[in-house]
C-alpha cells in the first residue's frame, strides 16, 4: 500500500505546548509524487497573541477572533491524518503541540512521524544550515508568506519531494524514510506494520512467542500507544520482550472497566511468564466480623471454605492480617482486640494515644463498635445489592453491561443501544458468566468509587 505523508505546519502563540496554543494549521497530503489533498485554517487560541509572535507570523488577535476553536477542527485533523505519516520540519515541535491540544480534549493522538530536518541532513550533506528558511533559499522555493502555516507546509512538501528525487532508486528512498521515521525499536519477528495496524482503542493485548505461547498480557485505553511504549524503554522486561515476542494480538473492549477485568482474568488463567505481577490465583482465606466475650467487634481470619458472611478474601493469611492492621491504624481500632497485638495488658498503640483503650475496657463496646462498623467500608470488598453497570461498548451503537449479583461481580457482555432498555432477564442473557473472584470484585468496587457518574441499574 502506498504511503501517504501528512505534511503539517502550525503557527502558535509561543514555543511551550503546555502553555501556548495553536493559531493556524495547514495539512498537505502527499503520496510521494503529488499532492492529493490539503487543508488550512486559522484557529482561535482562546488567549491573546503576544506582539512579538504577531511580528513574526502576521497573525493578530483580530484575525483569529471569528476563527474556529481547536475542538471544532479536531475531527478534521484526525480524519485527514489517519493512516498517514506525520511530516514536519522539526517535527517534534508540531507533533508535541498537536498532541497537547488533543490531550486537553481527552484524546490520545499518535502518528508515526518523520522530520525533514533529519532527512535533509542525510540527503543533502554539507549544507551550512538545515533551517526551513535556508532550505527555501537553497532550493529557490517561491513562497509568499513565510511563517504562515500553508506556505511553510507547502515548502516542506517540496523539500520532501526533492529528498525522494535525490535518492533515485526506490529502495534507497524507502530505506531513508524508514531511518527517518521515529518508530520504536521492534523485536526481529515484528515489522512496523504489525504496530501500525493496532487500533488506537481501549482493549487488551497479547504478546506471544514463536511457538504461540502468550508471554505477556496488558491493557490500555489506547492499546497502540501502550504497545509502542513497551518497545521504547530500556528495562529487563523490555529485553525479554525484544528477545521473545513474535506476534501481537488484541481484543477491543471499548469499556475501560472491561479491559481491567479481562486483563485480570486472562493473566490469572494464562499465567504469562513476563507479567511483572502474577495475579493471585487461589484465595484460601477470608475475613469475617466476630465479637469477643466482652462484646467488642473484631476482624477474624478464617479458611475461605468455612467462612460465613465473608467480608473479603485473600491469597495468604499474612495479607489478611496486614489489611486488618492497616484498617485498624486508619480507624484507630484496637490492635489487641483485632488479635494483631499480643500484649498482655494495653496494646502498643494505647501508649501512642492511637487507641482509646478498648484493650483494657476504658472505651466501652458501644462506642468502639460504632467506629468498627464505620471501618467495614474499607474491609468489605463484596456488594450488598444486585445491580448492572452500563458503559460505552466497542462502538457508538453498543453498550457494555456488567453484572453484580449475590455479592459478587459475575461477568460482562455487550448489547445494542436499542436493546439496553430491556428488562433484567434480557440484560442477563448477554452476560458471559464467570466464577466469583475477589480480585474482580475489588477492581469493580474501585472503579465504581473513582467513576461516580457511571450508570447503575439496581434490581
Amino acid at each position: 500500500m502506498k504511503r501517504v505523508y501528512a505534511v503539517i505546519d502550525l503557527e502558535t502563540t509561543g514555543g511551550i505546548p503546555k502553555r501556548d496554543k495553536i493559531t493556524e494549521i495547514a495539512i498537505i497530503l502527499f503520496d510521494g509524487s503529488e499532492i492529493i489533498d490539503e487543508y488550512q485554517t486559522l484557529i482561535n487560541p482562546e488567549r491573546s497573541i503576544p506582539p512579538n509572535i504577531t511580528r513574526i507570523t502576521g497573525i493578530d488577535n483580530a484575525m483569529v477572533e471569528d476563527a474556529p476553536k481547536f475542538y471544532e477542527v479536531a475531527k478534521k485533523v484526525i480524519e485527514m491524518t489517519k493512516g498517514t505519516i506525520f511530516v514536519a520540519h522539526n517535527v517534534r515541535f508540531d507533533y508535541q503541540f498537536l498532541r497537547a491540544e488533543f490531550r486537553a480534549l481527552g484524546y490520545t493522538y499518535t502518528r508515526r512521524n518523520l522530520c525533514t530536518v533529519r532527512l535533509s541532513r542525510k540527503a543533502f550533506p554539507r549544507l551550512k544550515s538545515y533551517s526551513l528558511g535556508n532550505l527555501i533559499r537553497y532550493f529557490k522555493i517561491e513562497v509568499d508568506n513565510r511563517h504562515r502555516a500553508y506556505d511553510d507546509a507547502w515548502a516542506t512538501t517540496i523539500i520532501l519531494e526533492k529528498i525522494f528525487r535525490e535518492q533515485g532508486d526506490k529502495q534507497e528512498v524507502k530505506q531513508l524514510v524508514n531511518e527517518g521515521l521515529q518508530l520504536t525499536k521492534l523485536p526481529k519477528a515484528l515489522n512496523p506494520d504489525d504496530i501500525e495496524n493496532i487500533p488506537e482503542s481501549c482493549g487488551v493485548y497479547y504478546f506471544s512467542d514463536s511457538k504461540g505461547f502468550v508471554i505477556y498480557i496488558g491493557k490500555s485505553i489506547n492499546i497502540k500507544e501502550r504497545v509502542k511504549q513497551h518497545f521504547s524503554k530500556q528495562t529487563r522486561k523490555t529485553d525479554k520482550l525484544f528477545e521473545k515476542v513474535a506476534n501481537i494480538a488484541y481484543e477491543i473492549t471499548g469499556s475501560e472497566l472491561a479491559s481491567l477485568l479481562k486483563e485480570s482474568k486472562e493473566i490469572k488463567d494464562v499465567q504469562p511468564e513476563i507479567n511483572k505481577i502474577q495475579k493471585t490465583k487461589n484465595y484460601n482465606y477470608a475475613v469475617v466480623k466476630d465479637s469477643d466475650k466482652s462484646g467488642y467487634f473484631y476482624y477474624k481470619v478464617v479458611k475461605a471454605d468455612k467462612a460465613e458472611k465473608p467480608l473479603s478474601y485473600y491469597g495468604a493469611r499474612k495479607s489478611a492480617l496486614s489489611h486488618i492492621e492497616q484498617i485498624g491504624e486508619h480507624m484507630s481500632l484496637c490492635q489487641k482486640v483485632n488479635k494483631i497485638d499480643s500484649s498482655k495488658n494495653t496494646c502498643f498503640n494505647y501508649e501512642l494515644q492511637k487507641c482509646a483503650g478498648a484493650c483494657i475496657g476504658e472505651e466501652p463496646p458501644y462506642e468502639y463498635n460504632e467506629r468498627f462498623m464505620e471501618s467495614m467500608v474499607y474491609m468489605n470488598r463484596l456488594f450488598e445489592e444486585n445491580f448492572f453497570v452500563m458503559e460505552l461498548g466497542r462502538s457508538a451503537e453498543e453498550r457494555a453491561v456488567f453484572l453484580v449479583e449475590e455479592g459478587h461481580y459475575r461477568g460482562y457482555g455487550y448489547v445494542d443501544v436499542a436493546d439496553s432498555q430491556y428488562g433484567i432477564e434480557e440484560l442477563k442473557e448477554c452476560i458471559k458468566y464467570e466464577l466469583p473472584n475477589p480480585e474482580a470484585d475489588l477492581i469493580l468496587r474501585n472503579y465504581l468509587w473513582s467513576h461516580e457518574s457511571l450508570e447503575v441499574i439496581h434490581f
